[in-house]
């Protein structure tokens, strides 16, 4: 259904011939006699777009205006206007209104005038609606973890959004770098402002030049026409440099100025460009260590370490892990539709204690898989991969040998996933004590009673 139109006008001639032509194109239309009129009017049914004349009595077009940008500012109004008062249609658009026609009207301008406002009006609601998404999903009481180490990376984080600060974002692939970005920018004064995102590790240094200058036109083979470069793109927001440790020696200095000065120019261009972006860069290399290896450079790392935010693998928070698998279940149930709410117990236990090289991503892969092929509405032993099953079986019944005793079997079984939780944590007795849930004497017991060295 198209938009809601109120017609505020003392013309009774062109009130009637402005419905009917709103009527005939299917909007709703409404009308007033005046300001007074036109007030009670929206107060009993909020239309999404104003036409009010600016001489009427009782209250004019311009006293209209000014109540309905202070009460009413998210409905936009056009102002009708005679050829003499072409000066008062113009101080109306400084008060707030989104246009003026003139009259004698013209009933293509004014329905031409009237949907580039409601469909520019719609655009706006909806970029409200989505960035107000944006800002639900990045919310920080929706970032998941329990464990006092992500709960200090989280409340880091919070105190960051707040500022204008260079941010430096480090951690292995897959922990989830660029929802940290994410929560910093939604969270931050610039989120109404662009978040422009560059994933520098897959660009050549040629393109990626020009993907955070831009060019003018000839700058190169097939630069047809001027670009704007991804900074220009994020003025006065946040610009998100993923894998900053993959680009050259020569890009990082050229990188260092825009940072140090806030200017560049296009590639083949003369021209010095200023903006106003924050960064946000991020790495899954050690820096310092590329600092050594004189393939990164000090004075750029300083610029960008000026807040060191460092995102621990998923191995050194496990007890998390069962808050994902909850979380990444939910979001994959609505996706595809499903219904599972029950995990095995020796299922679940074998999830937690997988060390997931591929980190956070592996684990949400590993659930949407899972949950894809899916058919009892439940999660078990088999739906496993091998490399999380790793030798664990279900053992039925009938195979199971008691020729030596109840307890040798269970010794022979407690020794083997022992063996398998030293593995997962590469042999570390106090991560796998504290895995097992036992305490550190009776870990040691153990080891010696099975002669595991």
């Amino acid at each position: 259904m198209k938009s809601r139109v109120l017609i505020v006008d003392d013309d009774l001639d062109a009130l009637e011939m402005m419905q009917d032509l709103f009527d005939s194109k299917g909007y709703q239309s409404m009308t007033a006699v005046n300001g007074i009129d036109a007030i009670a009017k929206i107060k009993g049914q909020e239309p999404d777009i104003i036409l009010s004349d600016i001489r009427m009595p009782e209250m004019d077009g311009m006293e209209l205006l000014r109540v309905l940008t202070k009460e009413y500012p998210q409905i936009p109004v056009l102002m009708i206007t005679a050829h003499g008062t072409i000066k008062t249609a113009v101080e109306a658009m400084k008060v707030g209104a989104k246009d003026y026609i003139l009259k004698p009207l013209s009933l293509d301008e004014i329905l031409a005038k009237v949907e580039r406002i409601t469909q520019l009006n719609s655009l706006i609601k909806e970029n409200e609606y989505l960035l107000n998404k944006l800002q639900q999903t990045y919310d920080f009481t929706n970032m998941i973890g329990k464990t006092e180490i992500i709960q200090e990376l989280f409340r880091l984080v919070k105190d960051v959004a707040a500022t204008n600060t260079t941010v430096l974002i480090g951690g292995e692939s897959g922990v989830g770098k660029e929802l940290i970005a994410n929560a910093i920018h939604y969270n931050s004064t610039r989120v109404k402002r662009p978040f422009v995102k560059v994933n520098c590790g897959v660009l050549a240094e040629s393109l990626l030049e020009s993907e955070l200058f831009g060019h003018v036109r000839g700058a190169f083979t097939g630069a047809i026409k001027d670009k704007i470069g991804r900074f220009e793109m994020a003025n006065g927001g946040t610009l998100f440099l993923d894998e900053i440790g993959d680009i050259s020696l020569n890009m990082q200095l050229k990188l260092l100025r825009v940072l140090q000065e806030g200017e560049f120019e296009r590639v083949g261009g003369t021209e010095t460009i200023k903006v106003d972006v924050r960064i946000i860069a991020a790495s899954n290399r050690d820096l310092k260590k590329s600092i050594e290896e004189g393939t990164f450079r000090q004075d750029l790392y300083y610029r960008l370490n000026v807040i060191p935010i460092v995102v621990p693998p998923l191995r050194e928070r496990k007890d998390d892990i069962k808050y994902l698998v909850n979380h990444f279940i939910d979001k994959f149930n609505r996706v595809y539709g499903k219904n599972i709410r029950e995990i095995e117990p020796r299922a679940m236990q074998l999830i937690e204690s997988y060390s997931y090289p591929g980190n956070i991503r592996e684990l949400e892969n590993l659930i949407e898989r899972i949950i894809v092929l899916d058919k009892k509405n439940k999660i078990c032993l088999a739906d496993l991969p091998d490399n999380v099953r790793g030798t664990a079986t279900d053992v039925p019944m009938d195979d199971v040998s008691f020729d030596h005793g109840l307890s040798n079997l269970v010794d022979d079984y407690e020794r083997t996933l022992i063996l398998q939780a030293l593995e997962k944590n590469n042999f570390n007795k106090f991560q796998t004590a504290k895995m097992l849930n036992m305490n550190r004497s009776t870990f040691m017991s153990k080891l010696k009673k099975y002669e595991i060295k």
